[in-house]
């Protein structure tokens, strides 16, 4: 039986999964890397340097010491993509289940996370909850709706039985591919609407950026044995709509003040909070050039942020690149 849900990463999005966690008064742990996070949540249910102004529970807990969640029955582990390696490796041993729900590619190896995380805890059972999530509405309650992926609907059901809300719908699924690889392109793609957004060239050119980019994740996903109607469910296509249509968005606030002029370089030293499709896209370039998949919008991106084109450089050949079929 899941009862005590164990969170780990104290930024907005991990502290609204605590959230989501603690309804109906349940136990919920969250560790958190910021003493100042900790003392935040247990001394004034909030976090203030993540989600200011959102009243938690009072059934949410705050710990420094990872070897505190050891007594949860779950884990939601909601750090960024490239630390969740080292951070699951100091952790407890855990044979529960190990819910990932950070979006992104291990940079370093070009690992999908739910393969570091099975690597790192291979005694959990490792699921993907993905989807269309803005961490400000899920904390105040707004309704959303989200996939959970694993490989055995058991379990995944005891999950989605102990986490659901009627504001906080799950749908199952045993792609947990497609759940992951769906996340961690649409930050990328987020970001070059983003640049189209600073740009200002446009609802039409953003609509269409958006079904091209779609194209790629396709592509990519079935590539990596995802299926098709994963890609285009809640936690692909819904993740990308949402993501590449508002600063609230840090991927599409990322692209936009690209596409505005100022440096993505300085853009990200400013940030207190982190862009994953900034570390995402050049991992997604190599292994799509490796496997020979044609990402041309991830590949400008890449440009972008790496220095080596400028936004005009970019648009302009992605614009003349030659006519093709759309379904290409």
């Amino acid at each position: 039986m899941i009862e005590r849900i164990g969170v780990i990463g104290g930024g907005a999005w991990g502290t609204a999964l605590a959230q989501v966690a603690a309804a109906g008064g349940r136990d919920t742990l969250l560790w958190a890397l910021e003493p100042d996070v900790v003392a935040s949540i247990n001394q004034r249910q909030e976090n203030a340097l993540f989600l200011p102004g959102q009243t938690l529970s009072p059934a949410i807990r705050a710990t420094e010491d990872l070897a505190d969640l050891a007594g949860c029955h779950a884990w939601l582990v909601v750090t960024p993509a490239q630390h969740m390696r080292a951070v699951l490796s100091a952790a407890p041993s855990f044979a529960g289940p190990l819910i990932l729900c950070s979006k992104g590619i291990e940079e370093r190896s070009g690992d999908l996370l739910h393969h570091v995380a099975r690597s790192s805890c291979p005694a959990s059972d490792v699921m993907v909850l993905s989807g269309p999530t803005f961490a400000h509405e899920v904390a105040a309650g707004l309704p959303t709706a989200v996939t959970l992926a694993n490989g055995d609907g058991g379990k995944g059901e005891a999950v989605r039985d102990r986490l659901g809300q009627p504001s906080f719908r799950i749908y199952l699924s045993d792609d947990v591919a497609g759940a992951e690889v769906g996340g961690a392109v649409k930050n990328v793609l987020a970001i070059a609407c983003g640049v189209v957004e600073g740009k200002r060239l446009g609802q039409n050119a953003r609509s269409a950026l958006i079904a091209r980019g779609f194209a790629e994740m396709t592509r990519f996903g079935l590539a990596c044995g995802a299926r098709r109607e994963t890609l285009a469910g809640l936690s692909g296509l819904g993740d990308l709509v949402l993501t590449c249509s508002s600063t609230s968005s840090r991927n599409f606030s990322l692209g936009k003040g690209i596409g505005e002029g100022r440096a993505a370089a300085d853009l990200m030293a400013d940030r207190r909070t982190v862009a994953e499709g900034a570390f995402t896209a050049p991992v997604l370039r190599r292994l799509a050039e490796q496997r020979g998949i044609d990402m041309p919008i991830v590949a400008a991106v890449d440009d972008l942020l790496a220095g080596r084109a400028q936004v005009d450089e970019v648009l302009e050949s992605l614009l003349s690149r030659p006519p093709r079929p759309e379904s290409h």
